[in-house]
């Protein structure tokens, strides 16, 4: 044994490759993980002064049956639905879920996950605020506890991602309102927080090029999760403006077109597909709110429960796994086209 001395399985963890759980796992019955792993480890513990803390290894190994799942506001009627699938799934797993919302806040989110920390959780689901997450910090949480993302996803962090197919959702609803009507222009925030609104942004520019048509971006100026408000205050100067290329308007996710459908009804505007209206409007995801609009909204829906079933029992396999996986995973689940009164 030589180098310099180690302090903590921290350390050893990073200086080995290989997971804190799977070394506790090692130190508490060697014979639990794979041969390969345990070659792996006792040539590191050879090359280096580390001698573990059996007692904390006792303790970090008594996991509860706690899964933590992080939404990024629980107030949207969206995240509340999918979350409350999840909780549905992991109840019948004989699993315990716990549930927080970040309310939009990188800070939030961060404690979130660091007060799942403190009770041991066997793992956790993320749905992660996106671009202002913290991303070294997130990385840093998955790379202790196992965690699945699932609605947004971030390339570098967790080992795997749940979530809807943008290219084919957005596909599809393009195709439908180029078909039906005059082709839709692209109504999205200038600075979204989701990943998603990326994703949807580029596979319109795509789905409308392909068809041969010209993309038009509507950027709305605003940040942050008031997504109804920027709807419908950067509505109002759309309507005002009056400088569409066409009457159809496809928005980035629904409640930006509850917002929008606002500002068009304030405005004196008819919105619809039937004799004597001005301007179609289209959203995605299939908000619970979306049914209730005037006019009702027609949008692509989220397989909510595919997305909640698949992240869970990912998650599981996880937890179940000795080590974690060397490829981070992905599953993405086509969305389904809700033709209604809007467009």
């Amino acid at each position: 044994m030589g180098g310099t001395k180690i302090k903590n399985m921290e350390e050893f963890s990073a200086i080995c490759g290989i997971s804190r759980p799977t070394l506790s796992k090692f130190f508490n019955d060697p014979e639990s993980v794979r041969a390969s792993t345990r070659k792996r480890i006792e040539e590191a513990l050879e090359q280096h002064d580390y001698q573990p803390n059996l007692y904390a290894v006792n303790q970090n190994r008594r996991l509860t049956k706690n899964i933590g799942i992080v939404v990024p506001y629980l107030a949207d009627p969206f995240f509340a639905k999918i979350a409350r699938t999840i909780e549905e799934h992991i109840f019948e797993t004989g699993f315990r879920p716990v549930l927080l919302g970040s309310h939009g806040s990188a800070a939030l989110e961060i404690a979130n996950l660091e007060n799942l920390r403190s009770i041991k959780p066997a793992g956790v689901l993320l749905a992660p605020l996106g671009r202002a997450s913290d991303h070294e910090k997130l990385e840093a949480f998955c790379k202790d506890i196992p965690t699945v993302l699932f609605d947004a996803n971030i390339d570098t962090i967790g080992e795997a991602f749940v979530g809807s197919n943008n290219e084919q959702s957005i596909g599809l609803i393009v195709d439908y309102l180029c078909r039906t009507g005059e082709p839709p222009s692209f109504f999205e925030m200038k600075s979204p927080t989701n990943p998603n609104a990326f994703k949807r942004r580029s596979s319109y520019i795509s789905a409308m090029e392909k068809l041969g048509h010209r993309p038009h971006l509507i950027q709305a100026e605003g940040e942050g999760w008031e997504f109804e408000e920027i709807g419908f205050r950067e509505g109002m100067r759309v309507v005002r403006d009056r400088n569409l290329p066409t009457n159809t308007i496809l928005c980035s996710n629904d409640r930006l077109a509850i917002g929008l459908l606002s500002a068009a009804c304030e405005s004196g505007l008819r919105v619809g597909i039937g004799e004597g209206c001005e301007l179609r409007v289209a959203g995605h995801d299939d908000h619970p709110f979306s049914r209730y609009t005037c006019p009702t909204l027609t949008t692509v829906s989220q397989d909510y429960e595919a997305i909640a079933k698949k992240s869970a029992s990912v998650l599981l396999e996880m937890i179940e796994a000795d080590e974690p996986s060397d490829s981070r995973g992905e599953t993405l689940f086509d969305g389904r086209l809700i033709m209604r009164s809007s467009a």
